[in-house]
């Protein structure tokens, strides 16, 4: 039995193949697509439950394709991306993603991410036809994947900003979290607002 149906887009072919191939293998029922137009074609058709998103792609971008998902759809959507500027990070929590992870990764943290991600979708009682619980309201309720999610944006925030590897970057996150006496998604968060506050107008 599928665990879900999710929607996989990725320019990079071997990328989306290595993708595809490690979610199917984990359960779920995967719909991939290398470009936006084909994307936002297969969602109309498939009606996928969740969508992991590139973000830079020819055409149609991740962005477009989730603000597409967003209006039309309902579609929560995920993005997986190698870039972690400013100008991303904020772009990614203005459309709403319910998850951002910062590349390199390799398919044994991004299926555990996913899984997060239609826990959540998933009631803990059947829904009564009175009152269907729909994914979108799913995501919107409080729950540990943002923490992650903002723990991710900000490893990669320092992988960027100070040409870490990862290993290196989540340590660093990690001895600030200890010397601050904060808590590692605590500290992310802070990380991450600090970025916000240096993007705005007339902070540079």
């Amino acid at each position: 039995m599928s665990k879900g149906k999710i929607l996989v887009v990725d320019d990079d072919r071997l990328v989306l193949a290595t993708l595809s191939y490690g979610l199917t293998q984990a359960g779920f029922e995967v719909i991939d697509a290398d470009n936006g137009d084909d994307a936002i074609l297969l969602a109309r058709e498939h009606r996928p439950e969740l969508a992991l998103l590139d973000i830079r792609m020819e055409g149609l971008t991740g962005f477009d394709v989730a603000a597409y998902l967003r209006e039309y759809l309902q579609t929560p959507f995920m993005f997986l991306s190698a870039f972690a500027d400013e100008a991303t990070v904020a772009k990614v929590k203005e459309l709403g993603a319910v998850a951002y992870l910062v590349k390199p990764l390799d398919i044994s943290q991004i299926v555990p991410a996913v899984e997060a991600a239609f826990a959540r979708s998933t009631p803990p009682v059947p829904a009564t036809p009175a009152a269907p619980a729909t994914m979108a309201e799913a995501f919107e309720a409080p729950s540990e994947l943002p923490q992650l999610d903002m723990t991710a944006v900000a490893v990669g925030v320092l992988m960027h900003r100070y040409s870490l590897p990862r290993d290196e970057a989540l340590a660093r996150l990690m001895s600030l979290a200890s010397a601050d006496g904060h808590s590692l998604p605590e500290q992310a968060r802070r990380i991450v607002d600090a970025l916000e506050l240096l993007a705005r107008p007339g902070a540079r």
